[in-house]
């Protein structure tokens, strides 16, 4: 099936990826050595400190973004609200394990204050992760304006307001309403499933449940509680599977025979 974005990040071959970067960026800031480094040591031991640095970096501010971001989109909460705040926070262990090196290796630069230490790894922080949202992650504005509607678009997706964008991922039965589920949040619209569904058009899909229709590319993974099945979206939902709905399922290729 389909792969989310942001699924797509968690495979060997994203992760060598941003880990390649933050060593060939960690190289470069080892040969300029910025904050005075350049007078610290040799170019080789220099490139050995700030590659290390980045790379310790770049694996904990990318498990924090890999976890939080589908989580921050769920619950609607713009880029700029959570990532400084969460990068003042991450900043702090990864600044006392980073000093502490330095110390190890430079001494004399001990007199430099913690608080001088702080600053320089939060800005260095907020520069990375700012760049790889934008780059790697594009949720910088999670609020993006709608594509406008076209004629052979189905026509359920003309009912979704612009600030949610048109990857739909789910409905979802609410007494008279159907929850609609995108990357960018959800909102609610008066009719009945059935209505909403017949209005999907060619986009490839499925009813899972008597409350629930959820698109392929949406499905994350399938998650199994005793005879009970659920599928996890991109977007942190899970959705129920009926048990009529596991043959279906299992016929289409959406879980393992």
């Amino acid at each position: 099936m389909a792969s989310h974005p942001l699924r797509s990040l968690n495979t060997p071959r994203a992760w060598a990826i941003d880990l390649a970067v933050c060593a060939g960026v960690g190289a470069i800031m080892g040969l300029i050595g910025p904050f005075g480094s350049y007078f610290n040591d040799v170019i080789p031991v220099r490139i050995a400190y700030w590659a290390g640095s980045f790379l310790l970096s770049g694996i904990s501010f990318g498990l924090l973004l890999r976890w939080l971001t589908p989580r921050m989109m769920r619950a609607r909460i713009p880029f700029w609200a959570w990532i400084p705040a969460v990068v003042a926070v991450a900043t702090a262990p990864l600044c006392a394990i980073v000093r502490a090196a330095a110390i190890a290796l430079w001494p004399a630069i001990a007199g430099i204050s913690w608080a001088e230490w702080y600053a320089q790894s939060l800005l260095i922080g907020l520069v990375y992760v700012t760049a790889y949202a934008l780059l790697r992650l594009r949720v910088a504005d999670p609020i993006p304006s709608a594509p406008a509607a076209t004629p052979s678009e189905p026509a359920f997706l003309r009912r979704l307001p612009p600030r949610l964008g048109r990857d739909l991922l789910c409905l979802q039965m609410e007494d008279h309403y159907v929850r609609m589920h995108t990357t960018q949040g959800s909102d609610l619209v008066l009719l009945s499933l059935g209505q909403a569904m017949s209005e999907l058009g060619g986009l490839e899909g499925m009813q899972v449940h008597r409350s629930w229709w959820v698109a392929r590319h949406a499905v994350v993974r399938v998650i199994e509680d005793g005879r009970n099945l659920r599928l996890e979206l991109a977007n942190g939902v899970e959705a129920p599977v009926s048990r009529a709905s596991v043959a279906k399922l299992r016929a289409a290729g959406w879980i393992a025979l």
